[in-house]
């Protein structure tokens, strides 16, 4: 699989999927879930409501339409909350793997991630971008280009620099 980063909004990417770091409760919220149900309009949050009654459980994956975007389908995981106790760095790995399980299923070929956790949930930024890379890279898997997505040039340095070692 070919890893690439680049600096942008995750929503105007051109791929079959796009990853959001959703809430347990699916039903949109701030940052990248924010962007990514206002982006894709209203029937992002009607496929969650109808795909995802209870919503899902921290590392977990599941997919509803892209709606308005130009991405096939979104991709939504639920990161653990580093800020609120969630610790356990096995579940922001699995959010990484479950996502490309679901894109397998899907048969998207390729897929764009934020860095899951790291913003207001409060990973550590640099175990979020080793945990992202180091997952992406040692997931077997048919999605041919892995894409993230990086908000501001410092993140997408700090990126890319974790990506060519």
């Amino acid at each position: 699989m070919d890893l690439e980063v680049v600096q942008g909004d995750i929503t105007t990417q051109d791929v079959d999927a796009v990853v959001n770091a959703a809430n347990r409760a699916m039903r949109g919220g701030g940052g990248v879930d924010g962007a990514i149900h206002r982006a894709g309009g209203p029937e992002v949050l009607e496929d969650c409501r109808r795909r995802f009654p209870h919503g899902l459980a921290t590392g977990e994956a599941g997919w509803t339409t892209a709606g308005q975007m130009s991405a096939h389908w979104v991709i939504h995981v639920v990161g653990p909350n580093y800020r609120g106790g969630e610790r356990d760095r096995s579940l922001l790995t699995s959010c990484y793997a479950n996502a490309l399980a679901v894109a397998d299923e899907l048969g998207a070929t390729s897929i764009a991630f934020p860095l899951i956790s790291a913003g207001i949930y409060g990973w550590p930024f640099d175990d979020a971008v080793d945990a992202a890379v180091d997952t992406l890279r040692s997931t077997t898997t048919n999605v041919g280009t892995a894409r993230l997505v990086a908000f501001d040039a410092s993140a997408y340095e700090a990126i890319e620099r974790r990506v060519s070692t």
